[in-house]
């Protein structure tokens, strides 16, 4: 992290934004840190010639392992700061603090580009350097709930409220948070009800296009009621969690226990489609006993 000539920050971060929203994430927490707004926020990722090596943006390390990189880093390049500026002004360092495009110290506002020509006249550059790992961590815990509705004779599976809590530690950005979980479930939901892989005696796919292998459209996919539970972790960024995948994990059982309620017929397998449901419901209703009058 290093503040440039301009008073823009320039944060370098080796991690890669796959569409899950890390790239915002990492700038709101360094201008959290260094208090100033994300537009003085530089962002330099995925740059191997200017970034530090970074392990890859997978299990939920996106937010976790590189959020933590960039929240010590930011803290680091803040007390640099701070510590100059104390000095610059003859106050004690506790008496300074970050003020966007400034320091205040002890009320005076001092510019940053004043900062920059006093530190630069000698020999003094503002940057900092962190790392962080995936370990020790903690992980998201997520759960669903499904009402749904069978058709008897058919089988098909209507979904008619679906509803997700997460427990993600302190939200860093909410929108993309819920995003994320409804993402997740539309995945799940393509899981659980539609998406079958069929293969040949030779292990070769059969059905490798979008015409047979369906996954759900915006149309096939309800609304979610997306719950943010008041929590808050110990190690991760700004007490955040990663969240990531996690979302997509309790989809499936709770549509399979939900069809078990529905029903009184427990389905082991996936996906849940109308011609799997037909037979054991023609069989359970066989086996029931008829009720005379």
């Amino acid at each position: 992290m290093t503040l440039g000539d301009d008073g823009v920050y320039e944060l370098a971060v080796g991690t890669v934004e796959f569409g899950e929203g890390t790239s915002t994430a990492h700038v709101q927490i360094a201008a959290n840190q260094l208090g100033t707004t994300p537009s003085r926020i530089r962002l330099v990722q995925s740059d191997t010639d200017r970034t530090g090596f970074d392990t890859g943006a997978f299990a939920s390390a996106g937010l976790f392992v590189s959020g933590n990189a960039v929240l010590r880093a930011s803290n680091a390049l803040r007390d640099r700061i701070l510590a100059f500026a104390a000095a610059h002004t003859g106050v004690d360092v506790a008496a300074c603090a970050m003020d966007d495009g400034g320091v205040l110290c002890d009320g005076t506002r001092v510019p940053l580009t004043v900062l920059q020509l006093a530190a630069g006249a000698r020999g003094i550059r503002f940057t900092a350097a962190r790392k962080a790992y995936g370990s020790p961590r903690s992980v998201v815990s997520n759960t669903h709930g499904f009402r749904i509705a069978v058709h008897r004779v058919t089988g098909e599976i209507r979904v008619l409220r679906s509803v997700q809590a997460t427990d993600a530690g302190v939200i860093i950005n909410p929108a993309q948070v819920r995003g994320q979980v409804e993402g997740g479930v539309a995945q799940g939901i393509g899981f659980a009800l539609t998406e079958n892989f069929h293969v040949d005696g030779a292990g070769a796919m059969v059905n490798p296009n979008l015409r047979n292998y369906r996954i759900p459209t915006y149309a096939d996919v309800p609304r979610t009621e997306v719950l943010l539970v008041d929590s808050a972790d110990s190690v991760g960024p700004m007490r955040a969690k990663g969240m990531a995948e996690c979302c997509i994990n309790p989809v499936a059982p709770a549509l399979a226990n939900a069809l078990q309620n529905a029903t009184g017929v427990r389905f082991r397998a996936l996906p849940l489609t109308p011609e799997r449901i037909y037979g054991p419901l023609v069989e359970s209703r066989t086996r029931a006993p008829s009720v005379r009058p």
